[in-house]
């Protein structure tokens, strides 16, 4: 992830965001539009999502950007596996396993579900970002359940402005260390990237607006204190759930990243599931919504474990 800057000059003073976006990044009208619309874009220090904001001359303009290399392969690849709950012209539903990188980037050149949609729907890869075709948001590699993508232009943007405006419904499930004082609470923290490691993120003062709210589902006590909580995003942050989570001093069980491996009590994986999705069709207007049960392996997590009697949080 590059961070650009640029103080506008008396040359860009009352340009569009998107437009300045796409002209100090070398993006497109639309991947720039995308980034605004992500919350990628700080005026002065602000994050601001209104692609048709007029920039001011000395405005301090902060871009992060993923550019995609040209070393970045996108040939399809039919033996990537995952599941496919829903597709019609333009959106598709998927069920993404664990261990799934979604696009290519540093590291993952390959054998990524974008290749894998590649193969099933070709037309996607002139949808969206370039690198990254059809995708509008993204699970972390160890994190399975649904997931949507777009089959279309115009669904691209529909979906796009739905995260945008937070009308998009995410909920996940998570086992965590510990137990809650309270039933359910919001937990409203900005995050932005650790600048003591660069591969984490962390609760910080000039990172990006974060909400995500929790509701505890079940508490065990044997052989450890672990609850099991419902969250739901109302923001789209890297790693989101697993920092806000570490953050409370919750980690999610089975995240190495995040202080959530122990030795008391080992799992096989990042214990985190994106369990219901529910939007509106870009299209067509009708109300879609999709659940997706724990995993096999999840779900044998919680047979080793006993639940407290007294479920009140």
């Amino acid at each position: 992830m590059t961070t650009i800057h640029e103080i506008i000059p008396a040359a860009l003073a009352g340009e569009r965001l998107d437009r300045v976006v796409a002209l100090i990044t070398g993006a497109s009208r639309a991947d720039a539009a995308a980034l605004v619309a992500a919350g990628d874009a700080r005026v002065n220090g602000a994050p601001v999502t209104a692609r048709a904001h007029r920039l001011a001359q000395d405005d301090d303009l902060a871009v992060d950007w993923d550019p995609v290399t040209t070393e970045t392969t996108l040939d399809p690849d039919a033996t990537v596996a995952f599941a496919v709950v829903y597709a019609d012209d333009d959106v598709i539903v998927i069920d993404k396993p664990a261990g799934l990188v979604v696009h290519p980037g540093a590291g993952n050149d390959e054998h990524t579900l974008v290749n894998g949609l590649l193969a099933r729907f070709p037309e996607i890869e002139a949808v969206g970002q370039e690198g990254r075709p059809g995708i509008v948001h993204r699970l972390d590699k160890e994190t399975s359940g649904l997931l949507m993508v777009a089959r279309s232009p115009v669904a691209y943007d529909g979906l796009v402005a739905q995260l945008s405006a937070r009308d998009v419904h995410r909920h996940y499930q998570a086992l965590v260390w510990g137990h809650f004082d309270v039933p359910s609470g919001m937990i409203d923290a900005p995050i932005g990237r650790s600048t003591r490691q660069g591969t984490r993120m962390s609760v910080t003062e000039g990172g990006k607006p974060a909400i995500t709210r929790y509701d505890v589902q079940q508490r065990y006590g044997e052989p450890v204190a672990l609850s099991l909580v419902a969250c739901r995003l109302e923001t789209g942050r890297t790693h989101q759930i697993r920092v806000h989570l570490e953050a409370i001093g919750h980690p999610v069980v089975g995240d190495d990243r995040y202080h959530g491996t122990r030795e008391s009590f080992v799992v096989p994986r990042l214990f985190l599931h994106a369990a219901s999705l529910g939007f509106v069709h870009p299209v067509t207007g009708e109300e879609l919504s999709f659940s997706s049960p724990l995993p096999d392996d999840l779900a044998g997590v919680l047979d080793r474990l006993t639940p407290v009697a007294d479920d009140g949080a």
